[in-house]
């Protein structure tokens, strides 16, 4: 019987040790799932919404505990995790508040008597969650998902099983009906069977370019829809007329989020040449004021990161970087201490064909570039494979809005303001 053992990212020390799930519990708890969907589904959508009410008061009732539980299993603070919490009861609350008006009919015009669009559930949705946000990830699939009619199966990532089983018990606590949402403490090798049952209709995946390749493969193969979120790079733009005080702190806001293990954080900075020397100086000392340290110190502003590989796959692509040619002028260096602590690190005279250039760099490490002019700007901020999102600094708003909405090639464009994933 396999079992995975979660660490303490800040002490390496062992936390607990849980039994995997064994494919014949898989497909009984697949099973339950399709019962639980026929009397779900046909729930009122009023009930349905009244029971995220409930979801909503209970985390916020319990957010300084289930955050307990967070920070002990992937590391981040527990200030940071507290809002986690607190985030995932703000959106059951929203989608509740809005589920009549995403839910209703469309009508079309048409030369039929009537003629509209129409939303209805699937079935079983798998979800396949990371550990970054180990409840709000999950709360952005499952509320959508099951105030639908829809039922999900979670399977979590490997190092938050706590987080996994405490989501599971707030529904149930809240007045779900049994099986509505469950979880599969499971392996990545068993994925791909579950995907293949056949009352799995559908995949929801946030984490790597690996794992999701996987997932739409498996997904190809069996004809099941599927819903991938991967990797970012996002690029910051910092135009020459910027309030560069305002930028600088929201750059590093971004970049020192969650010890730097933010999809959607901001990675690689691109300066334009007239101000690049201060906003340089500016952002590092910027950078410099973090905390690293116990993540349930109050005092602390930033934790390790969630596992000593993922500390040291950092490490070794500013290595690589740096070796060809990348100048590292704050961090680089692993700290003296237990746990997965990095600093915060900054390179520059970084190029392609260098990790800190092509790769995603998933931890408290900016890339800073120097450009010429806006054009510059933009090309460099567009020559990457990922997509998820961007920012544009300068006090011209429409000039930014211009660049944000035609030239940058990104999911979510903001304007002197960190990217966010709201409601």
């Amino acid at each position: 019987m396999s079992t995975i053992i979660t660490r303490n990212p800040a002490t390496n020390e062992e936390i607990c040790s849980y039994t995997l799930h064994s494919n014949k519990e898989v497909d009984c708890i697949i099973n339950q799932s399709v019962d639980a969907y026929e009397e779900w589904k046909m729930t009122p959508l009023s009930h349905r919404n009244s029971l995220f009410y409930k979801v909503s008061d209970l985390l916020e009732k319990q957010a300084s505990t289930l955050a307990h539980s967070i920070t002990a299993e992937m590391g981040k603070t527990l200030k940071e995790a507290i809002s986690e919490i607190k985030k995932c009861a703000w959106l059951c609350r929203y989608y509740a508040e809005n589920s009549e008006d995403f839910l209703a009919d469309e009508h079309v015009p048409t030369d039929a008597s009537i003629s509209y669009v129409t939303f209805q559930p699937l079935g079983t949705i798998l979800a396949v969650m990371p550990w970054n946000f180990p409840f709000w990830q999950v709360f952005r699939f499952a509320v959508p998902t099951l105030i639908s009619g829809n039922v999900a199966l979670l399977k979590h990532a490997s190092n938050v099983p706590e987080c996994s089983l405490l989501i599971e018990k707030i529904f149930i606590d809240a007045g779900f009906p049994e099986h509505v949402f469950q979880s599969l403490i499971v392996g990545s090798s068993q994925v791909n069977e579950i995907i293949a049952h056949p009352a799995i209709k559908a995949i929801s995946l946030t984490g790597s370019e690996h794992a999701g390749k996987a997932v739409a493969s498996a997904t190809g193969q069996y004809l099941k829809k599927c819903v991938l979120e991967l990797g970012g790079s996002d690029p910051y733009i910092i135009l020459e007329d910027a309030d560069l005080s305002m930028a600088v702190e929201q750059c590093a806001q971004s970049r020192l989020l969650n010890a730097g293990q933010s999809c959607i954080g901001a990675k690689r900075f691109i300066v334009v040449e007239p101000i690049y020397e201060e906003f340089l100086s500016l952002f590092k000392t910027e950078m410099e004021q973090a905390i690293i340290g116990d993540p349930l110190d109050d005092v602390t502003t930033m934790g390790p990161l969630a596992r000593m590989d993922l500390r040291n796959e950092l490490h070794q692509q500013v290595l690589d970087s740096i070796s060809m040619g990348a100048q590292c002028i704050l961090g680089g260096e692993l700290p003296e201490r237990k746990g997965a602590f990095y600093p915060p690190t900054i390179l520059v005279n970084v190029r392609k064909g260098m990790p800190a250039y092509d790769q995603e760099l998933f931890g408290p490490v900016a890339s800073v570039f120097k450009v010429m002019n806006e054009e510059e700007a933009i090309a460099l901020a567009n020559d990457t494979e990922f997509g998820l999102g961007a920012c544009i600094f300068t006090k011209d708003i429409q000039r930014g809005e211009r660049i944000a909405k035609t030239k940058i090639q990104a999911g979510s464009c903001f304007v002197n303001q960190y990217v966010k994933s709201d409601p």
